[in-house]
């Protein structure tokens, strides 16, 4: 899809939108190239059971750019933000083991959530910030950027501003932020907050929707509906992402059973022709 005035955001798949349905990493780059996306998301798993299976990442990335699919961002879980030294130390070890699968498919970025911090205690935000730009100095020679994303049901870093602190204090150009809707909903950031942030510092915001009930305190992960379905004032969001200046990609992540239990192609299909519509809608 080209970019324009009333399109300025390209589109990209994330496979947990279609993950229930068991589809190969090929596969589910056939689906999104097919259906007409500009970038897909895979995750780690994926990258996995596709080199387990003795086929090279190398070759799935060139599938997909020939498919004319970008790989904007891999989703990985590793424990960079934790207290426990020890813990910390494998987390990077895994980080390391990720980037190099990112840089070998052609991935541009890699996910880096509190994950691990998301359920204990209380984390000191400035050292979590020493720890971001750790990670970032790792993942250079790899030349992959982790983007530090907030969870909205975590205990630590939930929230925009929590987020917008750890990524200045790191005191690195290339630090950079994932949000997403239903994150924002759920750990209670206001969408005006947006507007404290260049375009260039948000690597990739996640697509989603999500219905007024379950509340917010009650909504989880598998609430999620497709953009235009539920409550999420999609058009300010979208709005505030043209006016700072975002121009990167939306990436559908839903992960909502009922979806998986549809032929794939048909979910991404919606998926995208009701992201177009609502963005469409929104800065007409």
């Amino acid at each position: 899809m080209s970019q324009s005035a009333s399109q300025p955001f390209k589109i990209s798949l994330n496979t947990s939108t279609i993950s229930g349905q068991k589809l190969s990493l090929m596969e589910n780059i056939r689906v999104a190239a097919g259906v007409g996306y500009d970038g897909i998301e895979p995750w780690v798993r994926e990258l996995d059971e596709h080199a387990d299976g003795g086929r090279r990442l190398e070759d799935a990335g060139r599938a997909a750019r020939d498919a004319g699919l970008s790989i904007e961002n891999v989703i990985g879980f590793f424990e960079w933000a934790v207290d426990d030294d020890g813990r910390r130390a494998k987390g990077f070890e895994e980080a390391k083991r990720n980037l190099d699968q990112c840089a070998r498919i052609g991935a541009k970025r890699l996910a880096a959530p509190p994950f691990g911090a998301h359920a204990e205690g209380t984390l000191d935000l400035h050292a979590a910030a020493d720890r971001y730009r750790q990670l970032l100095e790792i993942a250079e020679p790899y030349g992959v950027v982790p983007m530090l994303e907030f969870w909205g049901p975590s205990k630590n870093l939930y929230r925009l501003g929590e987020a917008l602190l750890v990524a200045a204090a790191a005191g690195r150009r290339d630090a950079c932020l994932l949000a997403d809707v239903y994150h924002m909903y759920k750990g209670g950031s206001p969408v005006a907050g947006l507007r404290l942030v260049r375009g260039e510092a948000i690597g990739l915001f996640h697509l989603n929707d999500y219905p007024a009930n379950p509340p917010r305190g009650t909504i989880a992960d598998a609430d999620r509906v497709y953009p235009g379905d539920g409550i999420a004032p999609l058009g300010e969001i979208f709005r505030t992402l043209r006016d700072i200046g975002y121009r990167g990609h939306l990436s559908l992540e839903l992960f909502n059973k009922s979806y998986w239990a549809e032929d794939a192609t048909k979910v991404a299909t919606t998926g995208l022709e009701k992201a177009r519509a609502a963005i469409a809608k929104a800065l007409a």
